[in-house]
């Protein structure tokens, strides 16, 4: 395995081009000043929002533009941390754009607080007086539906001032995984030495056919981790007090409560999800399990045996320009418009894909209002690597649409729907890959392929999900947050789980030291909820064709307008019942049935 690049040593050609974000760092951090000169065209609305609907229309307008400026400019810091979170440069960028949205936060608190202090009914009358409000519509009813969770505008600036100290269990996660943890080199049995980091582990040797590198990378992988457990559990103690602390001065019933509250998602759905997956998938999985055993000769599988290639000899490689040709045939079926997206994308500096020190791990799509999207991956010139591109550009694809459709405030829809429009994209490329009729080693390779994309959905992120609603019940009852309390229940939740297919070890007890998502809310478990819309209109568009693809593309540019449950009720999916969860566990027990018979 070569040695990992430094960034400076990367191509041109595979790296994303945040030139279109500012011309130099010199231009982003003089758009960072005038931002910050800029506060006083929002400020100055404050105290006067009571004046009338034109006043009021003035400071949301100014507001949103304000805000587009700002995340066009914190993104830009945002990617060259994700780039090489380890450059001091990087890091000094990431700090000024942290300081300057918790100035700004504070400065703007007022626009969302203060239309809550007016007479009962206000801004409703603004919205039938102002025709220039109706784009504003949903904005304004989910700030009327804030009222009860608002506190008085003095708290709500102070706490907006601490907007750095809110975030900061996320950015010293994001620093000791970028910049502190290091792990062994390990050595295989040809004499070859591997390089362990995050990325390499995670998109390379997890994954290698010899069990032996495959488990000394483990144990160095797990060796660096276990060093930092009690930092990353102190940091991971102080997301779920910040949020269990919030949701009590907010009034809502739990932290749970309040951190679906903003997805639009009921306990009870949330519940559903979780409930339901883990009940009716886990018999699935671990018949899954004792087939990987069967065919890879083990009597033991530990954790990191998880995602080890049943075919070792059969590894489909694929250049990028390679995987972008099939990721465009693929997505053909979804017409001209989306397909130009997809083309521009991949060819115009959107994507970043080489391996470097100091990268972030795992991938992931930005979508900066106002400019295009930028998409990270590490390629490993994998056909596997084909799906991941393809996942990240359907994130791609939907913000582009949405963007061009909607305003700034209706752009996003909830975390609930987020992953649908990625993972749709993974089931078209499987099904195109299908319709070419293969060699049967192929299609084999394609339905394990599959299954990576729902263990990683409705198994990996589900489980990541499960632990969030255990230690959040746990924090609500007073009990601390440790080491040893994330290891205990991350441990019981996979024993529970795998039913003793999978042998839990203490390495796989760490496991809740891998993902960023902890830090993000609930969203974990919303994997699970965008995979099972994606499988219904994957298969929706394969039965159906043009029909099924124009509800969909209508889906993805009507943005945030509607709640997760009418966007999928828009694709014709019905998420409040448990019944496409079903379907999609079903499909999932089909590619089990289909691997038993090709082995």
């Amino acid at each position: 395995m070569a040695q990992r690049l430094t960034r400076a040593e990367v191509p041109a050609e595979q790296r994303w081009n945040l030139e279109d974000l500012f011309p130099s760092r010199e231009a982003w951090e003089a758009e960072l000043h005038a931002i910050e000169q800029a506060i006083g065209t929002v400020a100055q609305y404050k105290g006067r929002l009571g004046e009338g609907a034109a006043t009021f229309l003035a400071c949301v307008t100014a507001y949103e533009e304000l805000f587009a400026r700002f995340i066009r400019m914190s993104t830009y810091a945002r990617l060259h941390m994700a780039e090489d979170g380890s450059n001091p440069a990087n890091q000094g960028e990431a700090a000024k754009a942290g300081a300057l949205g918790a100035k700004l936060g504070a400065a703007v608190a007022f626009v969302e607080t203060e239309p809550l202090l007016l007479p009962e009914g206000t801004l409703e009358r603004y919205l039938a007086e102002e025709p220039g409000l109706a784009d504003y519509r949903r904005y304004i009813t989910k700030m009327i539906e804030e009222k009860a969770h608002k506190l008085s505008m003095e708290t709500e600036i102070a706490l907006a001032s601490l907007g750095e100290v809110h975030s900061a269990p996320y950015t010293i996660y994001e620093r000791i995984k970028s910049s502190d943890i290091t792990f062994e080199p390990i050595t295989g049995e040809d004499g070859t030495t591997y390089p362990v980091s995050f990325s390499t582990y995670e998109e390379k040797l997890e994954a290698m056919p010899e069990i032996e590198v495959r488990r000394k990378a483990w144990a160095s992988f797990n060796k660096g981790l276990n060093a930092y457990k009690n930092t990353m559990a102190a940091t991971f103690a102080t997301e779920v007090k910040k949020n269990v602390v919030m949701a009590r001065l907010r009034k809502f019933e739990s932290a749970t409560h309040m951190l679906l509250h903003p997805q639009e998602v009921s306990v009870e759905t949330y519940n559903n999800v979780l409930d339901t997956i883990q009940t009716e998938l886990a018999p699935i999985m671990r018949r899954y399990a004792r087939l990987r055993k069967r065919v890879l000769g083990m009597d033991t599988m530990l954790y990191p045996d998880i995602e080890a290639p049943m075919d070792p000899t059969y590894s489909p490689k694929t250049t990028y320009a390679e995987g972008s040709k099939l990721i465009l045939d693929a997505l053909a079926v979804m017409g001209p418009e989306y397909t130009k997206i997809m083309r521009t994308g991949l060819t115009e500096g959107w994507v970043d894909w080489a391996d470097n020190v100091g990268k972030s791990t795992g991938a992931f799509c930005s979508s900066p209002y106002g400019a295009h999207p930028y998409v990270l991956v590490t390629w490993a010139d994998s056909l596997r690597n084909a799906f991941i591109l393809a996942h990240e550009l359907g994130h791609a694809g939907h913000f582009t649409l949405a963007q061009r459709h909607q305003r700034l405030v209706n752009t996003r829809p909830s975390m609930f729907f987020v992953e649908a429009p990625s993972t749709i994209n993974e089931l078209l490329l499987a099904q195109h890959l299908m319709k070419q009729n293969p060699e049967p080693r192929l299609r084999r390779w394609i339905n394990m392929g599959l299954l990576a994309t729902y263990h990683h959905n409705f198994v990996r992120h589900l489980l990541e999900g499960e632990l969030q609603r255990r230690i959040y019940a746990l924090a609500e009852k007073g009990t601390p947050v440790t080491a040893t309390t994330l290891c205990e229940t991350k441990g019981a939740l996979l024993n529970d789980f795998w039913g003793g297919e999978v042998q839990i070890d203490d390495g796989a007890k760490l496991t809740w030291m891998r993902q960023p998502h902890y830090y993000m809310g609930l969203y974990p478990y919303t994997y699970s909820a965008g995979l099972t819309v994606a499988t219904a209109m994957a298969e929706a568009i394969k039965e159906e064709g043009q029909p099924a693809v124009e509800r969909w593309l209508q889906v993805l540019k009507a943005g945030g307008t509607m709640s997760p449950v009418e966007l999928a009720k828009l694709a014709g999916v019905d998420m409040t019942t448990p019944a496409p969860i079903k379907k999609a566990i079903a499909f999932v027990g089909s590619l089990v049935e289909d691997l038993e018979k090709s082995f």
